[in-house]
């Protein structure tokens, strides 16, 4: 090979090292993973090259145990990871998998990786977030001390995207070591609602605290907030805001724990006569199969629109009236965001 040849040949090999992006991923997460690079070489193929970067889904993490219990961990390839741009799609539903997902995070960055993003769709501890008494501990600052700890890379600090973090304040428990991005899925159902065709929607929220988070995406649309109060030992709920009769409802939150407050939320807009009620929440938690509620319930769900978020959400969407909304493409056109279109 001539010496001119030789020289080119290396700059094309630079050149598609350099295009390459590396998707990392939580064994939990990889039907979310799969579903991104999909998104990507989609839209790869769909428009000129000279603007993609090549999204490659790496399964290099084995996810083993000791006989303790303890991870025993080994990832594959971690030579070629020097000067790339790698992503990880960790998934932090239960604290059993935590104390893996973060010995890899710390790991990454010091084998050379040139940036590193960190995808965690749901933040669990968000919903711990303040002390109302001493002796209270806020876990959702702990779990943001960890994350802030993951060592920088030669661009800087690592950046860490979270889907509908429980509250926004939460963003300044982080340290100066890690950029928070946090953003939301609210599209998605909007986008379902424009399909759906319905002249006649209006939105519900089930407290006044997430009538500040999330109202300002929807608009103009009608507004309903559902107070709940005490009277004689019962809670009831107080309609507030828009009004019901001969509207389709849909009611929004963050996040979806045992379900009592939606449905005596839909049982009141019902009772004030709204022709349906579907509902929508990011993160789908439901601890103890409490998703059966609304399977069974007498108040009827027309929709109930749940992301990916959390690994079990793929087999409850399989049980009307759940219905499966992808973060794949939110989070593919995150990945397509400034700071990886650099190369």
């Amino acid at each position: 090979m001539a010496k001119q040849e030789t020289v080119d040949y290396f700059h094309d090999v630079m050149q598609h090292t350099k295009n390459e992006v590396w998707l990392v991923s939580h064994s939990s997460m990889d039907h979310l993973a799969e579903k991104i690079i999909e998104r990507c070489h989609l839209a790869r193929t769909n428009e000129s090259q000279h603007f993609r970067r090549n999204v490659i889904w790496k399964r290099i993490v084995r996810w083993d145990h000791f006989a303790d219990g303890f991870p025993n961990i080994f990832i594959d390839d971690v030579k070629e990871m020097a000067g790339k741009d790698v992503m990880f799609l960790a998934s932090f539903h239960s604290p059993a998998v935590i104390f893996e997902q973060m010995s890899v995070l710390f790991a990454i960055p010091r084998y050379l990786a040139r940036s590193f993003h960190i995808i965690l769709p749901y933040f669990a501890t968000g919903t711990m977030e303040r002390i109302d008494k001493e002796g209270q501990v806020a876990t959702a600052k702990t779990l943001a001390t960890l994350l802030s700890t993951v060592p920088l890379t030669a661009r800087g600090p690592p950046q860490l995207l979270i889907f509908d973090i429980h509250a926004l304040q939460e963003r300044f428990y982080f340290g100066e070591n890690i950029i928070p991005r946090l953003t939301s899925a609210i599209p998605l159902v909007k986008r379902e609602l424009d399909i759906l065709g319905h002249k006649d929607w209006c939105v519900a929220f089930p407290d006044e605290g997430a009538t500040k988070r999330f109202a300002s995406h929807f608009g103009d649309t009608a507004i309903i907030t559902c107070n709940k109060i005490r009277k004689n030992g019962d809670r009831i709920i107080k309609i507030r805001g828009g009004v019901p009769p001969g509207k389709h409802v849909l009611i929004v939150d963050d996040l979806v724990q045992t379900g009592g407050t939606l449905i005596e939320c839909a049982k009141a807009l019902l009772n004030h006569g709204a022709l349906s009620v579907s509902a929508y929440v990011t993160h789908a938690v439901f601890p103890d199969n409490s998703w059966k509620k609304f399977t069974q319930s007498d108040v009827k769900f027309e929709d109930f629109w749940i992301t990916d978020s959390i690994p079990h959400a793929y087999e409850i969407a399989k049980n009307p009236p759940f219905k499966l909304l992808s973060l794949a493409d939110v989070i593919a056109e995150t990945m397509w965001g400034y700071d990886l279109m650099q190369y």
